[in-house]
């Protein structure tokens, strides 16, 4: 789950991380209430996404006096801002946040994240603020720096240090980055979650370090024991049908092709997806319908897959574990009723009762074909979907 802008300065802020000064607003009258009590005759304007590239987009700009953050700000709210990561589509832009301008000597990088193929969890440093940490990583791989936490004993000072130093920063600045990566690996770790990036981690007039940007993702799995962090979703932010996806108790992510996959287990949805590739297609969606699947949730997928009007074949691979497989026909034979699928459906069962399933399948005189393996689903269903 991603935060706003606002909602993860928040959060540093609340763990001893310098933030500017700022607030945020819903409505024209919210940003100019929020420029009365930040006071000052400049400030910046921040479309709030959750997206990077928002500078480049023209969503992020400095204005000075009340007309012009007015009229900034009525010309940011209700659009849908089209950055380098939102797509074509864009993100709509619903709130903002308005602060007061900071003078900035020099631009840094900072994050903390976890390693998943050391098992620990890294903060990554780097003096080219600012920039794409992709970007920086390909062209000027030397300038990424990284410290490893222990599991037991945690981030240490002496690591702190050490990325301070090979930053070129003096004195009362390494100190006050020490201070600042302790914070941060403290925050990462209470409050679960999976990314905590400051782009750009600023050195201020002063010499002081303060968070210009800042972007939170917290660990879906662990939204359970973080329940003021839940309560920050932003529904506007999601793709409409995995918001949809999630109402109903399904695992769905869009994609991009036109083969719609309704699949019982993670891992065996990313096999599905891997053959369809394989054999010349693309799939439209990760969809996860869950080991005890019912009709009703099949139901339910169809008509999430079916929202997506790119799809122009669907596939269903489904292993007949918990669930019988003449059970889990029967709830596809409903659902294709139900629904009123035209477009062609290709099954693949494996299980229990299997012979019974791909009998109903076949006796049910739907639009419906029934394959022997997935290597052989997967060439009809592309198939299908060329024609």
């Amino acid at each position: 789950m991603n935060l706003h802008e606002y909602q993860a300065k928040a959060l540093l802020a609340e763990y001893g991380i310098p933030v500017p000064s700022g607030r945020p607003a819903f409505s024209v009258d919210e940003a100019l209430e929020a420029a009365d009590e930040l006071g000052g005759d400049s400030w910046v304007v921040k479309a709030q996404i959750h997206a990077g590239g928002r500078g480049k987009a023209g969503g992020v700009k400095k204005v000075f006096g009340r007309d012009a953050l007015e009229k900034t700000a009525g010309d940011l709210l209700g659009t849908r801002l089209v950055t380098h990561q939102t797509g074509p589509a864009g993100q709509p832009v619903k709130r903002l946040l308005v602060e007061l301008p900071s003078v900035v000597l020099h631009e840094l990088y900072l994050a903390c994240l976890m390693d998943r193929a050391l098992e620990r969890v890294v903060v990554i440093a780097s003096s080219a603020g600012g920039m794409d940490i992709e970007t920086i990583a390909a062209k000027h791989p030397e300038k990424i720096l990284r410290a490893v936490a222990d599991p037991v004993a945690g981030l240490q000072a002496y690591q702190c240090r050490e990325i301070g130093f090979a930053l070129g920063l003096k004195d009362k600045q390494i100190a006050a980055l020490s201070r600042l990566m302790l914070s941060l690996y403290h925050l990462f770790c209470a409050r679960d979650l999976g990314l905590v990036e400051i782009n750009p981690l600023a050195v201020v007039a002063d010499g002081e370090l303060i968070a210009l940007d800042a972007k939170i993702q917290v660990d879906d799995n662990a939204l359970f024991r973080q329940k003021a962090l839940e309560e920050l979703h932003d529904a506007s932010q999601d793709d409409p049908k995995e918001h949809k996806a999630h109402e109903i108790g399904l695992s769905y992510v869009a994609l991009d092709g036109n083969i719609g996959c309704m699949v019982n287990g993670a891992g065996l949805a990313m096999a599905t997806m891997d053959l369809i590739k394989l054999h010349g297609g693309a799939p439209a969606n990760f969809l996860d319908v869950g080991g005890g699947t019912t009709a009703d949730k099949v139901a339910e997928a169809f008509k999430l897959i079916l929202s997506d009007t790119n799809v122009k074949a669907i596939l269903v691979n489904i292993f007949g574990g918990i669930v019988r497989c003449d059970l889990i026909a029967e709830g596809i034979i409903k659902a294709v009723k139900e629904v009123g699928i035209t477009i062609p459906v290709v099954v693949r069962l494996e299980g229990t009762n299997v012979d019974k399933g791909r009998a109903l399948l076949k006796g049910s005189g739907l639009k419906i074909t029934a394959a022997d393996s997935l290597t052989d689903a997967a060439k009809l269903v592309v198939t299908a979907a060329k024609k």
